[in-house]
């Protein structure tokens, strides 16, 4: 009896430990933006400040790098990053990355179109717009996935 709850003690030690490696790893995000662009800089902050470990690629041609992650025009914005095998498209905010993760849903990733202010990265003291995080898919059909004021 001891061996056998010794053995479901070790299985499901290492069971969690791996599930929490998995989700250690999706924590991991590679973002692409431009070496000039401050707003992209201050989103990066806000990743690692909620928790992310960034890598950074700065370069001047981020077209083929949204083309190849299959974002449409109408989703693009001003950085692109990719966690797990999610892409994640603009001033996406760290909680939304993280329910993503954490739902796991099928979806090709998140986008927030444009620069609203007052999204991370986009602070402007008080103001605060209305912007909507779109989940798209494959083909580029989007549903809304948060919303914040």
């Amino acid at each position: 009896m001891k061996k056998h709850m010794l053995a479901l003690g070790l299985v499901a030690t290492f069971g969690l430990n791996g599930q929490l490696q998995a989700e250690e790893g999706l924590k991991d995000i590679h973002v692409y933006k431009s070496p000039t662009c401050g707003c992209c800089t201050d989103w990066v902050d806000h990743l690692e400040e909620n928790g992310f470990k960034v890598e950074v690629t700065e370069t001047n041609d981020l077209n083929p790098i949204k083309i190849d992650a299959g974002l449409t025009p109408s989703l693009a914005s001003c950085h692109t990053a990719f966690v797990g095998d999610y892409v994640i498209e603009g001033h996406v905010p760290a909680n939304d990355i993280h329910r993503l993760i954490a739902e796991a849903p099928k979806a090709k990733g998140l986008a927030v179109p444009g620069m609203p202010a007052g999204s991370p990265g986009m602070e402007m003291g008080d103001r605060k717009d209305h912007y909507q995080v779109l989940m798209f898919n494959e083909s580029g059909q989007t549903r809304v996935f948060a919303e914040h004021n």
